[in-house]
């Protein structure tokens, strides 16, 4: 019996791989728990069609991250702390307050977990904030803080 996993099975294979089964195995174990789906010309067509389908979902989504990168590398977000005595931020600069500057600056909605921040931002002047967007995309943001 051949069969089409819809999931990853150990020892058997991975997802969208077709795998000629023994019919008990295949019937009572694979299919029966919702591992697979019996391998028809029907249901291996449709397969075919869902993976062009994912694969163009995913260009257009990795195009648009790919925009979004260059966008970021181009912008420079200004943020005003307040000061204590000695020149120094109260607090530091958060992941929040760096997304939420980059939505009212330049219209960019990022996910503030995507910032990758090496370390905190305690000081004025100028940084670079690492963007990690996923499928491999960074962005790099200059970041300016300034005292009030």
């Amino acid at each position: 019996m051949k069969v089409l996993l819809i999931k990853d099975v150990k020892s058997l294979g991975k997802k969208g791989e077709v795998k000629e089964v023994k019919d008990g195995y295949g019937k009572n174990f694979l299919i029966g728990k919702g591992f697979a789906r019996q391998a028809t010309s029907e249901i291996l067509a449709q397969h075919a069609q869902d993976e062009v389908i994912v694969a163009q979902n995913l260009e257009k989504e990795v195009n648009l991250l790919k925009e979004i990168a260059k966008k970021l590398d181009k912008c420079e977000i200004k943020i005003t702390k307040k000061l204590g005595q000695n020149g120094h931020l109260f607090g530091s600069v958060t992941k929040d307050e760096v997304a939420t500057a980059l939505k009212e600056q330049h219209n960019i909605e990022i996910d503030k977990k995507h910032i990758n921040e090496r370390s905190a931002i305690k000081t004025i002047g100028e940084h670079e904030l690492d963007f990690k967007l996923g499928h491999g995309l960074h962005g790099i943001l200059h970041v300016d803080v300034q005292g009030e």
